[in-house]
């Protein structure tokens, strides 16, 4: 059985987080394990408090973690501060982890904030050069590559300024445009569109965990990062089109479409 660790917050209700990594693990037939860098209270409306994991502790977990059960994947989600960021970058070279897959979260689907601006530069600079592929959505990359993207063009040139600091896969997400809702993976002058369809639901409370966590899943699996990709998205399109409708904002998916 294969073996995926996520790094992140977690979600009271469920949706996205350590929770939702986990649901997925699970739905891929992996052996989910967690580290968990903050507690969060949030829900479908609205973040309302975060209480930070310190840096020790997250370095405990990593330490319980890889001396027993070794990942073949690793996938990380919210990270906050850049204490933390530091550790888990040297607790990752420290244990020489592979097929690490970086969803930068700064923001929720809520609107609420999760990262810490001064956090930023950190994980340009230590985290993301550790990272197989990063999947960044629209307003993430906004901050990685400092300019506004409103178009296909915008994401292209997003993906070739984020490149300048970072030798691996780039996956910039497309839901929060306009025109397409078109994902985009850029390495080493190489691009690829994935064509995605536009899902007629509100409910996407926890999609780029969800999504992040199908991609670690797929490459323990020993799929290539493309084929991961495509595979993950194909999980995420089920899990929209199930049209859950639970909670009063923008609720989650439904992880177990496939079960």
């Amino acid at each position: 059985m294969k073996k995926v660790l996520t790094i992140a917050g977690s979600d009271p209700i469920g949706g996205a987080g350590i929770q939702a990594d986990l649901k997925t693990m699970t739905c891929h037939k992996i052996y989910g394990m967690s580290v968990i860098t903050a507690l969060v209270a949030e829900n479908t409306i609205g973040v309302y408090g975060i209480s930070e994991a310190s840096p020790e502790f997250v370095a405990q977990q990593m330490d319980s973690v890889f001396t027993d059960i070794y990942p073949d994947a690793v996938k990380i989600g919210m990270v906050s501060n850049k204490e933390i960021i530091s550790v888990i970058a040297d607790k990752l070279i420290e244990y020489k982890a592979k097929k690490i897959v970086l969803d930068p979260v700064m923001v929720a689907t809520s609107g609420g904030s999760l990262c810490k601006d001064d956090s930023v530069e950190m994980l340009i600079n230590k985290l993301m050069p550790l990272a197989t592929v990063i999947t960044p959505n629209i307003q993430e990359a906004q901050v990685l590559c400092g300019f506004e993207i409103e178009n296909k063009e915008d994401m292209q040139r997003a993906t070739v300024k984020i490149s300048e600091n970072y030798s691996g896969y780039i996956l910039i997400k497309g839901g929060h445009l306009t025109s397409c809702s078109d994902d985009l993976l850029y390495n080493d002058g190489d691009f690829m569109w994935y064509k995605q369809e536009r899902i007629d639901n509100p409910n996407t409370h926890g999609t780029g965990c969800t999504l992040s966590s199908a991609i670690a899943c797929n490459l323990a699996e020993g799929h290539d990062v493309k084929t991961s990709i495509l595979n993950a998205k194909n999980y995420i399109t089920g899990a929209l089109k199930a049209n859950l409708n639970i909670g009063k904002g923008r609720g989650p998916l439904n992880h177990c479409w496939n079960q």
